[in-house]
Order: structure tokens, then sequence, then C-alpha cells
């Protein structure tokens, strides 16, 4: 596309002027190397994400949203879904909930509470945060997320959701959380075997917290067991996200996972000065006891771990965060509208399938819209083809990257392309909205390799 063009298509989608002036330093620019992805993951690219304020309330609410299962209420993938409850014996399903600050010490172990990769700055835009091992965003999910799930090996669009849109991160977090709960009593031990395994019990999730960083003992490249000796005697230093001055542990490898979970709760980070939420008191097994210590002995350590169920520790403690305002969902998720900057494009034709035209995706609503491109024909390639378009209610910090358009290279395969005249279709869907755009295509005349072309005036 042509850069004298922006302001023409600005006005035809009724777009504000800033939109414009941003687009066009966009696409004077915009051909910059991709990030690298790490390899076997979901993309063979890192996509585009929002990164939140510093203060991370946004990305907080967010968690006590999905706690309460108000993101995404009956969705299979991003709803919580329902929870068993009861004794080993005798369990029976609930409407899923889970203790807030459980996810919000996940989230912070994780990520610190950060959806986008550690060198974009807080209040921007920019390439999503995956882990070497294809940990996600604020919740590092990797369930899923290893290889590509979708169509002719690509990122399905769940992936692509996690992946990209922090709301979507956070509650497919939530329920995997929920599923790992889900596994006592067939695949995992039953925390609470004195009251009813409830789950309104914080310190009953031990086992399932446990799971969400691999339910592992000792012999695993990190084990999780609270009696392997790499963790030394008990009972040990409580472990603490707070200031590195409070006189409590913060070395994350003398610690099980679980133990940096429920210290994190009871020990909450701060930033500048503020604790990101009212510390909860999380009690952990007493390994000195001696029923408990029996139980969790590493001779027990053998699948289904029938023998490792324990009673709740005490004292035990309920999270009361209140149940967040309704209408805070839609603050949160805003009310995205997917835009492109034109219907027709014309890719030019190169011997070595070098040259590229170039798709802009707008949101010319709120929030966050993650966008996903497929083509009607398998000759025309598209990279990226997920990513997002930020509306201009969403705040970034002065001075910081905060390109909000999504952009796509469209590329024709030499190899697979059929002689002469060539057409197709691209079609643009709005992740988890009832909208798509659809782009017609054609193939230009021939030129020199590695030739691009920015899109038809």
């Amino acid at each position: 596309m042509l850069a004298g063009s922006s302001l023409s298509i600005a006005r035809d989608l009724k777009l504000p002027l800033v939109f414009a002036a941003a687009l066009l330093a966009v696409t004077a620019a915009w051909a910059r190397p991709e990030s690298a992805a790490a390899e076997g993951c979901a993309f063979p690219f890192v996509p585009t994400t929002y990164e939140d304020l510093k203060d991370r309330q946004l990305f907080i609410d967010t968690i006590e949203l999905a706690s309460f299962d108000m993101l995404f209420p009956g969705d299979p993938y991003f709803g919580l879904g329902e929870i068993e409850v009861g004794p080993r014996e005798d369990r029976h399903l609930e409407p899923a909930r889970v203790p807030p600050v459980l996810l919000k010490s996940i989230a912070w172990i994780e990520s610190a509470i950060t959806q986008a990769g550690t060198l974009i700055p807080f209040g921007s835009i920019g390439p999503a945060l995956v882990s070497f091992d294809c940990g996600h965003g604020v919740t590092q999910l990797t369930t899923g997320m290893t290889v590509p799930e979708g169509e002719l090996g690509r990122g399905s669009p769940e992936q692509a959701l996690v992946a990209t849109h922090f709301a979507y991160n956070i509650a497919r977090g939530a329920r995997v959380l929920v599923d790992k709960w889900n596994k006592a009593p067939e695949e995992r031990p039953v925390a609470g075997t004195d009251t009813i395994g409830h789950p309104a019990v914080v310190e009953n999730w031990y086992f399932a917290v446990w799971s969400y960083n691999g339910f592992t003992g000792p012999g695993a490249t990190r084990s999780n067991h609270p009696m392997d000796p790499i963790y030394g005697t008990w009972p040990r230093q409580p472990y603490s996200c707070g200031p590195k001055e409070d006189g409590l542990g913060h070395n994350r490898a003398l610690y099980p996972y679980q133990e940096l979970v429920f210290g994190c709760a009871t020990n909450p980070p701060e930033v500048d000065g503020e604790p990101l939420w009212a510390a909860q008191p999380v009690t952990l097994p007493d390994l000195n006891d001696r029923q408990v210590r029996s139980r969790l002995r590493l001779d027990n350590f053998v699948f289904p771990y029938e023998d490792m169920d324990i009673p709740t520790p005490k004292p035990l403690h309920v999270d009361l965060t209140p149940q967040p305002d309704p209408a805070l969902r839609e603050k949160i998720l805003g009310s995205p509208v997917l835009a492109t900057h034109t219907d027709a494009i014309q890719i030019p034709s190169s011997p070595d399938g070098s040259a590229a035209a170039y798709l802009h995706v707008f949101n010319t609503g709120s929030g966050v819209l993650a966008w996903y491109a497929v083509a009607s024909v398998p000759w025309i390639t598209i990279t990226p083809y997920t990513g997002v378009a930020v509306g201009l209610d969403m705040p970034c910090e002065p001075d910081v990257p905060c390109d909000r358009f999504g952009h796509m290279a469209l590329k024709v395969d030499p190899r697979a392309a059929p002689a002469g005249p060539k057409a197709a279709q691209v079609f643009v869907y709005a992740l988890g909205l009832p909208q798509m755009s659809v782009i017609d295509v054609t193939v230009g005349t021939e030129v020199a390799a590695g030739t691009s072309a920015r899109g038809p005036d």
C-alpha cells in the first residue's frame, strides 16, 4: 500500500485521524524481522499482544473474573466448567470456582503477570511472551500449546487466542488448573479428606497447584515433591514474592512449585511499594506430622497416587475475594470491530516467491481484537496469520512501541500455484466474535525476486 493512500483509507473506514497518522508510519517501516519462536510450539512466529500497565490492574481484574467463571461461562475451552467435590469414594460435580489468590500467585510465579515478551515495556504492544518450552503469556500455558493443532499444521484459533489475548490466556489458565484438580482421584491424590475435598478451601488445591507445573518427583528435570532431598529439611523458611528484605526465602530453586505459589499468596509482590493483592494466609502440609509424612513419603509417589491422600492442612483458609461486578467484563473485553485497509489486494509474482503484498488489520472499536487469517488456496502464504489489533481505549505509555494495527505479508508459492491468471480470497476473522472480512486477491505481473508491494491505493 502506498503511504499516500493512508488518509483516504482512514476516511473510507471512518477511522480517527490518529489511526491514519499511525498507519503512515507503520506502512513505511513494517517489513521488520519477525521475533524468533520457540521450536515446536503452536506458531512458527511470535504473534503480537497487548501488555498491561505496570500496576497490572487490568490483568488482576481479569484474573478475578476468570476465577468466578465470569469471562466465558459455558465455553468448552475457556470456561471453567464443573469441578469434582467430595471424598475419593463419593465425588459429585459443582460449578467450578478457583480461589482468585491462587490464580494471581500462579500468574506471578509464571510470568510476573505479563502477557508480552520480557523486553516489551509496560503499556505497549509487541511480541507475546513465549518460553523455551512453549509456555505462552500470563499463565505460561504449555498444555495444548506445544504443537500446532489447527488444519494444515497451523496453530488453531483457540491457540491463537491463548497466545495473543490476555483475557483468553488467563481464562484458559484457570480452566487448566480446574482440569488438574479434576484429575483426582483417578490420577491424583485428594487433599482434604476431612473437609470433603472442597475447592472453597485454599489448602485443598495443594495437589492441583503441584500438577500445574508438573506432578513430578525425584529424578525429574524439575521435581516438585516436597520430600525430595534436594529441598533439604522441614520446616523450610517460607517463600516470598515480596521485597527482598522481608527476611523470607526468595530463591525459587529451593522450593517445590506449590510452595512457591502458596508462599506468593501469603507474601504478595509489590509494585511501587504497594502489594498487588491482599495477603492470603495458606497453610502447607506439615511434613513433621506423622500422618502427613507417611502419606507423602517418596515410596508412595506411584501412579495413581491413591496412598497420598491427606487431610486439609490446619488452620484452613477460604479466599474471601468478593465476586466482581459483572460490568467489569465488558470494560475489560471492550467491543472490538474488525476492519481491513482494503477489500482487494494484488500480490506481485516473482520466480522465487519472495515478492509480498501487505494487508493491515484495524480495530475500529474498543478493547483487544485477536485476528486470524486463512487463504482460500494453499499456494498463498500468510505471515503472520494471527496477532492483535488494539482499540484506542487501551492505554499505552508515552514513548513505548504502540502499533495498534495487525499486519500480514501475503506471498505466492510458485511451486504450488497454478499456471495462468490466479485469483483467490483471504478471510480475516475476529476470534471470539462473529466478524469476518473477505479480501479478494489477484496475482500481478512477474517482478524481480525480493520485490514487495504495499497494497493498492
